[in-house]
C-alpha cells in the first residue's frame, strides 16, 4: 500500500462573507513540522458578524507570519488585536502599502476607542497595540521572490484594486517535494486610474496551482454595469441642489476627486461650484498621491478639482448652512462613520438634493438603508428619524473590484489550475460564481471557502475537505 506523503497546506477562511477577511493555513511538512500563516486580518463590518470582531479561531502566538493584500480595514483591522493576543512575527505588505497602513491603523483604532466609549465598552486593543504593530510591518517590492520562513517563498504582484495592492504567491518548498503553490488574488482587479497593471508572468500562468478567488461581484457582468454618476451630478447641479457623495478614504476618493475634474475640464461641469473633500484619513492620503510618495503614473498627479477645499470639522457648519449648490465629497464610504454622519442627516431631508452612493455597501450599513428605503420614507439617521425627500443613488462604475466575466478571464490564463476556492463573497453570490467557474474554467475542482469547511491541498491539488469545527 502506497505511503499519503505528509506535505499538505489546510487553507481556510475566518470571515463567512465579505468583511473581516483572514484566510488561515496551516502547513504540515515531511519532518512532522508544522508552519501556521495568515493572509490578511481585517474588522467585520457587518452588524450581524460583530461578535467575530472579539477573538480568533487560533492562538495568534503561535501564527509564524502574516501577509496583507491590500490597505483596507476590512483586511488590516484586526492586526493590533492579533498582537494584543501576543503576535510578534513580521507582518509583509507591498511598500505602497507599508506606507499607507500606519494611517490606517490609527485611523481605525481612534474610531473603535470613540465607538466603544460611547457605548460603555472596552475597544479591542489599544495605541500601544497599534505601534507594535506598526513596528512589525515588512515591506515586499513587486515581483520579488523573498523567503519569509525556510520553506515558504513569498512573490507579491500587481493588483489594479487599489494603489499597494497585491496578488501574492505563495510557495511552500521542500527539497525533497515538488512545491505547493497557492495564489492568493485579495479584493482583484483588473485595472486602476492611477497605476498600470501588467498581467502575470509566465512562469506563474503555468505553475500547478491553488487559486484563492474573491468574488464581491460574482453575479454581476461587466457589461451590466451602467455609469450614472456624472449624469446624476451634473443633474443635481442644474436644478441648484448639493451632492454629498459618501467615499472610501483611499482609491475611491482620489478617483471621484479625478472624476470631477474631468467633468470641469470637459465644459460640464461649472468650475465655480464649490468641491469639498472631507475626511481626515482620506485628505492625508490624498497629500500622499500629490507629493510623490506613492508609485502612481506621472501624468495622473495632477488630479484635483478647480475650487477645492479640503475641510476642517469647524467649516462644517457652514457648509451645511450654506443653500447654494456644492458638491461634497466624504468618508466614510458607506455613510456610517465620519463626517458623513454630519451631512446625510441634514442633506436626505431635503428636496432637490442627492445623496450618491460611489461603492459597495454592507448589510446593515447606513448606506444601504439609505438605498433601499422609499422616497417619503421614514428613516433612522445618527439616531434621528428623518424622511428621506433627498434623492438617493449608487454606482457600480467605480467598483474597485473586477465583474464575474472579468474574473472568469483571469482564471482562464493559468494552464494548470488544480483547485480554485472561491472567497470573500456573499453566501449566494459565492455559489453562483462558483458554478460558473466549473462549467468556463479549466480546473479540476472548485471550492466555496467559509467557516465551515477548510481545504487540505498538496503539490496535486486537493487532497481533501474537512469541517473547521469554528464556533
Amino acid at each position: 500500500m502506497k505511503k499519503i506523503e505528509r506535505f499538505y497546506a489546510d487553507v481556510m477562511a475566518i470571515h463567512p462573507e465579505v468583511t473581516g477577511s483572514c484566510n488561515l493555513v496551516v502547513v504540515k511538512l515531511p519532518n512532522g513540522e508544522t508552519i501556521k500563516f495568515v493572509v490578511d486580518c481585517g474588522l467585520f463590518q457587518e452588524k450581524e458578524y460583530s461578535e467575530l470582531n472579539k477573538s480568533f479561531p487560533f492562538d495568534s502566538q503561535n501564527i509564524d507570519f502574516v501577509l496583507i493584500t491590500h490597505n483596507h480595514v476590512d483586511h488590516t483591522g484586526r492586526l493590533p488585536l492579533m498582537v494584543k493576543n501576543g503576535y510578534r512575527g513580521e507582518i509583509y505588505t507591498t511598500e505602497d502599502t507599508s506606507k499607507l497602513i500606519p494611517l490606517a491603523l490609527d485611523d481605525s483604532y481612534k474610531v473603535l476607542r470613540d465607538t466603544s466609549k460611547r457605548r460603555g465598552t472596552s475597544p479591542l486593543y489599544n495605541d500601544e497595540d497599534v505601534d507594535m504593530t506598526k513596528k512589525l510591518i515588512r515591506s515586499i517590492p513587486y515581483s520579488k521572490e523573498v523567503l519569509v520562513n525556510n520553506h515558504v517563498k513569498v512573490t507579491f504582484f500587481v493588483n489594479g484594486h487599489l494603489i499597494g495592492a497585491a496578488m501574492i504567491l505563495v510557495q511552500i518548498v521542500d527539497e525533497k517535494s515538488s512545491p505547493i503553490n497557492l495564489l492568493f488574488t485579495g479584493d482583484y482587479n483588473n485595472k486602476n486610474f492611477f497605476f498600470d497593471v501588467p498581467d502575470l508572468p509566465q512562469w506563474v500562468l503555468d505553475l500547478p496551482l491553488t487559486i484563492i478567488q474573491e468574488s464581491t461581484y460574482g453575479y454581476m457582468n461587466s457589461t451590466c454595469i451602467k455609469k450614472v454618476f456624472k449624469e446624476n451630478i451634473l443633474r443635481c447641479m442644474e436644478r441648484g441642489g448639493t451632492a454629498v457623495v459618501p467615499i472610501f478614504s483611499l482609491g475611491r476618493g482620489q478617483e471621484i476627486l479625478y472624476e470631477v475634474k474631468l467633468m470641469q475640464d470637459s465644459g460640464e461641469l461649472d468650475a465655480d461650484i464649490p468641491i469639498y473633500f472631507d475626511g481626515k484619513l482620506g485628505i492625508r492620503y490624498t497629500h500622499l498621491y500629490l507629493n510623490g510618495s506613492l508609485n502612481i503614473k506621472e501624468e495622473m498627479k495632477e488630479f484635483l478639482p478647480k475650487n477645492l477645499t479640503f475641510v476642517d470639522k469647524l467649516r462644517r457648519s457652514e457648509i451645511v448652512d450654506d443653500k447654494n449648490r456644492k458638491i461634497i465629497l466624504t468618508t466614510s464610504g458607506m455613510g456610517s462613520y465620519g463626517p458623513a454622519q454630519v451631512y446625510i442627516p441634514e442633506y436626505i431631508q431635503r428636496k432637490g438634493d442627492l445623496i450618491h452612493f460611489t461603492g459597495y455597501t454592507s448589510e446593515g450599513t447606513l448606506g444601504s438603508k439609505l438605498k433601499n428605503a422609499e422616497f417619503g420614507d421614514d428613516v433612522e439617521v445618527g439616531g434621528l428619524i428623518v424622511k428621506k425627500l433627498a434623492e438617493v443613488d449608487y454606482t457600480t462604475e467605480y467598483s474597485a473590484h473586477a465583474k464575474a466575466d472579468e474574473m472568469i478571464e483571469f482564471l482562464q490564463k493559468f494552464n494548470n489550475l488544480k483547485l480554485v476556492l472561491v472567497n470573500h463573497g456573499q453566501d449566494d453570490v459565492k455559489v453562483k460564481f462558483a458554478k460558473r467557474i466549473l462549467n468556463e474554467v479549466e480546473t479540476k475542482y472548485v471550492g466555496i471557502l467559509g467557516r465551515d469547511y477548510f481545504f487540505r491541498v498538496d503539490r496535486y491539488g486537493l487532497r481533501k475537505t474537512l469541517s473547521t469545527k469554528f464556533k
